[in-house]
């Protein structure tokens, strides 16, 4: 029904946002990922939405990319796993490192959201491993045309650690942190081994 939000940010908190728009206040849920992009932001925002039906509510999502707003309506779609749980999701992991979790088969990682126990992330990484993947990264108004390096470069960054002795998921795990999307695969190899090698 509706595909953004955009306005001036009124408000932002842990777990939601408002949106003014031509002076109708819209209230969004959001994850603690996009309330923490959105924190210091002043004027402009723009919000991508989900707007959920129930019997007993009516409930718009707010999502700052595409990439999120799409895993959202994938988690929501694998039956026991709703709006709640989905949005739990993605304030513990990125779009990125969520689907890295689910390309290693990290329960572990999964589970560290609230309220998810390992056998519903379990569930998730059965339901989604033939939809997630390196050819899910595509080129976006909120992505740069730097993405197919990136993946590029975790693929090449994997296989040098896989090479090494670590486990796809010990290797995956190790290269899922903020900016990694950023470096080259000598940076992200580095990176990850020091990661690796203080665990």
């Amino acid at each position: 029904m509706y595909y953004y939000v955009s306005g001036k940010l009124v408000l932002v908190g842990r777990g939601v946002a408002v949106i003014d728009n031509n002076g109708i206040g819209y209230e969004l849920t959001v994850s603690d990922k996009t309330a923490g992009r959105l924190q210091g932001s002043e004027g402009e925002a723009r919000l991508y939405t989900y707007f959920h039906v129930k019997e007993d509510a009516h409930e718009l999502y707010g999502f700052y990319s595409v990439e999120e707003k799409r895993i959202f309506e994938m988690l929501i779609s694998i039956s026991g796993v709703g709006p709640k749980a989905a949005m739990a999701i993605l304030s513990a992991l990125s779009p990125d490192q969520f689907t890295m979790a689910i390309m290693s088969e990290d329960a572990k990682a999964i589970s560290s959201a609230q309220g998810i126990g390992v056998r519903t992330a379990q569930k998730i990484i059965l339901e989604l491993k033939d939809k997630l993947g390196r050819d899910d990264f595509v080129a976006t108004p909120t992505r740069t045309s730097s993405i197919p390096a990136k993946t590029s470069a975790v693929q090449d960054a994997l296989m040098s650690l896989e090479a090494l002795g670590y486990s796809r998921s010990e290797a995956m795990s190790a290269m899922s942190f903020e900016g990694s999307e950023k470096l080259s695969v000598e940076e992200l190899i580095r990176l990850s081994l020091k990661r690796l090698t203080k665990q």
